[in-house]
């Protein structure tokens, strides 16, 4: 069953497109933008998920992550 989200895509579409558009501006190579991103969610999750919250939504994260690129 697929998990409703309380965002459209349209809005997840547009924030998508402009970050990677900054990077296509800067040419990242892929390396550079997973560290630029990865750096972003680790400042996210430090500066807006509660100290107590920060494992539990770190853990979600990672593993939807890991299941988005699971090849078939």
């Amino acid at each position: 069953m697929a998990i409703q989200s309380k965002y459209s895509n349209t809005q997840v579409e547009s924030i998508i497109a402009e970050l990677l558009a900054v990077l296509e501006k800067h040419q990242a190579p892929t390396d550079l933008s997973l560290m630029a991103l990865g750096n972003c969610v680790t400042h996210l999750l430090q500066n807006k998920v509660p100290a107590e919250s920060r494992k539990v939504v770190t853990e979600q994260f990672a593993k939807a992550l890991s299941q988005s690129v699971k090849t078939n």
